[in-house]
């Protein structure tokens, strides 16, 4: 991903001594830093906002980074599409939402009145509205609950808490909150729609979703 006036770069000491530079990128709406490469090689394609409207203002609930394993979604889309297109189509995005491809959503929370309740049920609405556009409008409620359903409401979220849900291989989607598992579904249906959430029709954040297509563009 090229680097923009947004990376900054954070010293980071090794073993030798020796200094190795860790890029991050700043989503700028919330101020969040995200390193732009995880330690798994997982690549930063994107970054966005999640706001919430309340009482008629948009208060930013998370910022978030999108990761991808970028030489498997670059295998993927040269075996299906070959040459780049000209620019960022449905059929990109559809690829990435359909496949088994590596990735990782990284939100941090920003709001500091979040609590676990509240995301619980705000994932449970967004994802089961997602499962309902995938589907033809079967409901799957069930369903959509599983990704946060076994967070207790003990679980305190601060600004700065961060909650990771990775798409594992197998459509195996796991959730941490401040890096504790709290769910690890077995579903294609539910892992396409947690990344629909993003990149479908009607994404949390339009820009973010264009970035993911810009990056998925440099790929070929």
């Amino acid at each position: 991903m090229a680097t923009t006036a947004e990376e900054v770069t954070n010293g980071k000491e090794t073993n030798g001594g020796d200094q190795e530079e860790v890029a991050v990128e700043v989503e700028p709406k919330t101020g969040v830093s995200f390193p732009v490469k995880l330690d798994d090689g997982k690549q930063l394609n994107c970054v966005g906002v999640r706001k919430k409207s309340m009482l008629g203002l948009g208060i930013k609930i998370y910022g978030f980074g999108m990761y991808a394993d970028n030489e498997k979604l670059e295998a993927l889309l040269k075996s299906k599409i070959g040459k780049a297109p000209e620019k960022i189509n449905k059929e990109l995005y559809q690829l990435v939402i359909d496949s088994d491809v590596e990735m990782v959503i990284r939100l941090v929370i920003v709001f500091s009145s979040l609590t676990m309740s509240m995301v619980r049920k705000n994932f449970g609405e967004g994802l089961g509205a997602s499962i309902k556009k995938l589907t033809g409008g079967k409901k799957n409620d069930e369903l959509a609950n599983k990704l946060m359903g076994e967070a207790s409401d003990k679980i305190k979220l601060t600004p700065g808490s961060v909650i990771e849900i990775s798409r594992l291989p197998g459509y195996v989607l796991e959730t941490k909150v401040m890096g504790d598992v709290i769910s690890k579904v077995e579903s294609e249906l539910l892992c396409r729609a947690i990344i629909n959430l993003y990149l479908g029709d009607d994404p949390l954040d339009k820009d973010a979703k264009d970035k993911f297509g810009m990056s998925l563009i440099s790929l070929f």
